[in-house]
């Protein structure tokens, strides 16, 4: 049988958290010690700023301290000195080696950041313990130099143009931009950009740029500002629309209006007519409570051709949805406006702010679909995280477009958008026939072919091992049976939206048509264990021809074997299935609410469907018999069920040869459960909605047993605390092997504190906790359940005591958690306390669509618990976001990412962790644009294209020395779970 490659993933989140993980920052530039240590003398000409805050539980406090340079003069060794009031007394520190004496506080630098440039950044922090009170220091030195107050980077907003505005080619459009700065500094310049293109620059108040000439096509202009310090600072983008001719301009083009409300948009000439033009609007489709009563025909002249017209929409007293209206004139391109009608009641703020950000998500200016309309994973195209790449986008992408829609449905009654969604996900996400042609000779009795995991890639290629059995597949016989089909109906992970690879893996397209196809390919990465982050991967198709890579093309990197055949294999991510599932039976629900059900009936099919399928993430990677493993020939071969865990794993995949002649294919489930994982609102709406059953024998007896034992599974794992720690494996070290002696379980798995990876742990990043438990908040919102109530009780509990919102608006809820001990061994018959069990918050943050999500969590929480203090701080949360972080096309905040210093890391084995891209000497092969794949190859490397992004500048700077870039990104899963929260919290409590 030919060689056969099986995958994992990793995980698709908002934030890959590196580097120290403190989120104190300390901005250091000029710098050397303070007094009462020995240190390097002060630099000549020593100037810096410190910012201190805190984070204060009122027992405790984390320290925040950002330290400014404002010399000229580079660092080799610092010092930093303050002292306290009161009685606070240091309980630990990091990012420098902190000590106290008295009420003194001096930390030095922990060496690998003593060496820090002019512009240069370091980052440290502390938790502190008192009593009484808690005055924040009033002065600091620096290397014995007074170093206090701080300063901020310029502001800048550019007002003009306005965000979606249509030009005509050939054209003029005003930029121009308001700017600040702080701390007694001046602004010196403004830049005015085009994607990578710099327009032009002003250096004096008021700033602003005529760009003529306009070429035709869709461009991001931004404006960038200069102080008299050097530090600089961007505007949000705002995308320009330039028609190749003359068109008509409607501002905004969508808005909603209430039940027998009016409305009005904005009508104009893109530019100077050679005589009067007649503009007629009218309602070209959609729902016809809608109607043109005012504008209805409007003349522009010559000499008032850009001054704006009104139209007005009034809306009847009972229709709901929307309409489109179109304005036309000859000679002119047409605008469209999308118009929704609200019921009278149930449209308060949230919903309101709901769609608001519906409409910022979905104005095409805004950046965040590609022409095929998928959902890339984030606006901006320089982005490291589990995507390597902006323009990638994930099926946890998908999902969210799905759930956002279904909102959308509920809101205004217009279903059309909720089934696109799913059209969508289906069209490009899911493999057609011809991407899995050879499902047909998949054997159920051998899904496939063994290969230990290993802890670090460098213990890669992976052996292939045919002694070792597999157990039995029970399901793919039942699913053919119910579906008449072998194939796999299930999202691939990852995809290179804009083909930036060139692996061109179109759907439908078959196997790698190279960089001058168009349009989505499926890409894969993750192949190599724990250890393996997203810089220390080699990207590589999901169907592999062998046209790039090696002479095996990427196989051999993985899996090690006699020989190759071109092949296909895809990896599905199960949060992302579920997630999907979940969206579309509260779309039946709603739908039916209004009398709507037949709208969505056929896309809920589907969701059950997609549910039948994602059972094979219950199972163990090789079907192996669950809790009975020592070795992988002592790991008996499961038959029938008994390979089922009923946790939703982190992965299933599934391959086969390229060649339909060759005769082969497989199936692979996970041994490996995460609780960030789980699901039990979809495990509910696969069992209780007749409209989703899994049609298979099977299929609805799995998911009532796989939602009784995710509960049962959070209970497990809950600590003393209340935060839910990691998860199970059936696979111990990946390769079945005994676990620890006194190493607690769960129905025969072993308890995983960091389940499948570990660069970070999988299980320190916190929006793990509000993603999975808000779907626990959900279900119990809808029936109610004695068992998720207590979970959530004392999760909220632990959770709402370790968030601040000030008295501002601002807010701080954690970021990276630890974990120490371990869970009782399970005893559904009487559960432990886990009293050996604890978690605690090393860093806090205000991470915007983790935001998103513990504000949904605590919403539905409430609303059906009642609990005062969930629902006031869910609503504080949602009004911070939109208070201090709104922006003309989302919801974000800055994020400093010292992490991008690993992008030219080479693989040493002097380096204790083994960080960087690992290729086994004597490897050698291209990727599709040429780039050499070798012993020493970095993630830049072999991603040259990477230097060309319009904000690669912020990192190369980093490279020389600067300081750490920071980005506003505007991840499409976060804006969704931004907007969705909104529109739980109006749907609610109507406020």
């Amino acid at each position: 049988m030919p060689a056969i490659t099986q995958h994992r993933t990793r995980p698709r989140r908002g934030r890959l958290l590196t580097a120290s993980g403190t989120g104190l920052a300390l901005v250091l530039a000029g710098l050397t010690a303070t007094a009462g240590t020995a240190a390097p003398a002060a630099a000549a000409g020593l100037q810096c700023s410190v910012d201190y805050s805190t984070n204060d539980w009122g027992t405790g406090f984390t320290a925040t301290l950002t330290v400014t340079n404002r010399g000229t003069d580079a660092v080799n060794g610092w010092t930093l000195g303050y002292a306290y009031s009161g009685n606070q007394t240091l309980q630990q520190g990091w990012s420098g080696v902190w000590s106290q004496s008295g009420k003194a506080v001096t930390v030095k630098d922990a060496g690998y950041n003593a060496a820090v440039p002019a512009g240069g950044s370091t980052t440290i922090g502390a938790n502190f313990a008192y009593s009484g009170t808690n005055a924040k220091p009033t002065s600091f030195t620096l290397n014995g130099t007074p170093c206090n107050g701080a300063h901020a980077a310029p502001t800048v907003v550019l007002t003009s143009p306005t965000a979606g505005g249509t030009w005509s080619a050939g054209g003029t459009v005003p930029l121009a931009a308001t700017a600040g700065a702080a701390d007694g500094a001046t602004v010196s310049r403004v830049e005015f950009y085009s994607d990578t293109t710099l327009l032009g620059t002003d250096t004096a108040a008021p700033f602003a740029f005529d760009w003529t000439n306009v070429p035709a096509g869709d461009h991001s202009v931004y404006a960038k500002a200069y102080d008299s310090t050097g530090a600089s600072s961007e505007s949000a983008p705002v995308g320009v629309h330039v028609a190749a001719g003359p068109a008509l301009v409607a501002v905004p083009d969508s808005l909603s209006v209430q039940q027998g409300r009016t409305a009005t948009f904005q009508l104009k000439l893109s530019g100077k007519p050679a005589a009067d033009v007649t503009a007629t609007v009218s309602r070209t489709s959609g729902n016809t409570g809608l109607a043109v009563t005012g504008g209805a025909s409007l003349t522009f002249t010559p000499a008032d051709w850009s001054t704006a017209r009104t139209v007005t929409v009034t809306a009847d007293a009972s229709s709901t949805g929307a309409a489109t209206f179109t304005a036309r004139a000859a000679g002119y391109s047409d605008a469209a406006v999308t118009v929704t009608e609200l019921k009278a009641s149930g449209s308060g703020t949230y919903t309101s702010r709901f769609l608001e950000m519906h409409d910022r998500i979905t104005n095409p200016a805004n950046g965040y679909f590609s022409p095929e309309g998928i959902p890339y994973h984030s606006v901006e195209t320089l982005i490291i995280e589990a995507p390597d790449q902006g323009h990638e986008t994930t099926s946890e992408a998908y999902s969210y477009l799905i759930w956002l829609q279904a909102q959308y449905g509920r809101v205004t009654g217009d279903w059309t958008k909720f089934n696109a969604a799913w059209a969508t996900m289906e069209k490009y996400m899911i493999p057609t026939h011809a991407d899995q042609p050879t499902n047909s000779f998949y054997n159920a009795g051998r899904p496939a072919t063994y290969a230990p995991e290993h802890d670090l890639p460098d213990q890669y290629p992976s052996q292939l091992d045919r002694s070792v059995a597999s157990g039995q597949d029970p399901i793919a016989a039942e699913l053919k049976s119910a579906y008449g089909t072998d194939d796999v109906y299930g999202m691939h992970w990852l995809q290179d939206v804009d083909n930036t690879y060139g692996y061109g893996v179109t759907p439908g397209g078959g196997c790698e048509q190279g960089p001058t196809a168009k349009g989505p390919s499926f890409i894969n990465s993750y192949q190599r264990g724990p250890q393996e982050s997203v810089f220390e991967t080699v990207p590589q198709p999901s169907c592999d021809n062998f046209a790039y890579g090696g002479r095996n093309g990427y196989l051999d990197l993985f899996t090690k074997d006699a020989s190759y055949a071109e092949q296909w294999k895809y990896t599905d991510a199960p949060d992302a299935d579920a997630r999907a599932v979940q969206a579309a039976y509260w779309a039946d629900v709603w739908a039916k609410a209004q009398g709507r059900g037949a709208d969505v009936a056929a896309t809920v099919a589907k969701a059950g469907k997609m549910g039948d399928y994602l059972r094979y993430s219950f199972f163990d990677k090789y079907f192996k018999k669950i809790g009975t493993c020592t070795s992988p020939t002592a790991c008996p071969a499961g038959t029938g069920k008994d390979s089922e865990h009923y946790l939703l794993s982190w992965s299933y995949a599934w391959g086969g040869a390229a060649d339909p002649s060759a005769g082969w294919a497989w199936r692979i489930g996970d041994s490996t459960a995460h609780q960030g994982y789980q699901n039990p609102m979809a495990a509910y709406a696969l069992t209780t909605d007749a409209a989703m059953a899994p049609k298979s024998a099977t299929g609805k007896a799995d998911w009532t047993k796989s939602l009784q034992r995710q509960l049962e599974f959070y209970t497990w794992l809950q600590s003393a605390e209340g935060g839910i720690a990691g998860g199970a494996t059936n696979s111990w070290g990946g390769a079945y092997g005994a676990p620890p002696a006194g190493t607690p379980t769960f129905h025969g798995m072993a308890y995983d504190p960091a389940p499948v990876y570990h660069d970070p742990d999988s299980n320190q990043w916190f929006g793990f906790q509000a993603w999975s438990l808000e779907r626990v908040a959900e279900y119990y919102y809808a029936t109610g359940d004695a068992k998720a109530k207590a979970v959530l009780g004392k999760w909220v509990a632990w959770a709402l005591s370790r968030t601040t919102v000030n008295p501002d608006g601002t807010y701080r809820i954690p970021s990276t958690l630890k974990w120490t001990g371990a869970p009782d061994a399970w005893n559904p018959a009487a559960p432990g306390t886990n009293a050996g069990l604890h978690v605690t918050v090393l860093d806090y943050t205000d991470d915007v669509g983790v935001t998103g999500s513990y504000a949904k969590l605590l919403a539905y929480y409430a609303a059906r618990s009642g609990d005062a203090a969930a629902r006031s701080t869910a609503k504080a949360l949602l009004d911070g976001m939109w208070t201090h972080y709104s922006d003309p096309i989302g919801v974000a905040v800055p994020e400093t990412r010292a992490d991008y210093s690993r992008v030219t890391q080479k693989y040493s084995t002097a380096n204790t962790n083994h960080d960087g891209v690992y290729v086994p000497p004597g490897w050698t092969g291209r990727m599709p644009n040429g780039d050499v794949v070798d012993a020493n190859a970095t993630f830049l490397s072999i991603r040259s294209w990477y230097t060309k992004d319009p904000q690669w500048s912020k990192v190369q700077n980093y490279l020389d020395g600067g300081a750490a870039p920071v980005f506003t990104y505007h991840r499409f899963w976060a804006q969704a779970d931004i907007a969705t929260a909104l529109a739980a919290y109006g749907e609610l409590f109507g406020e």
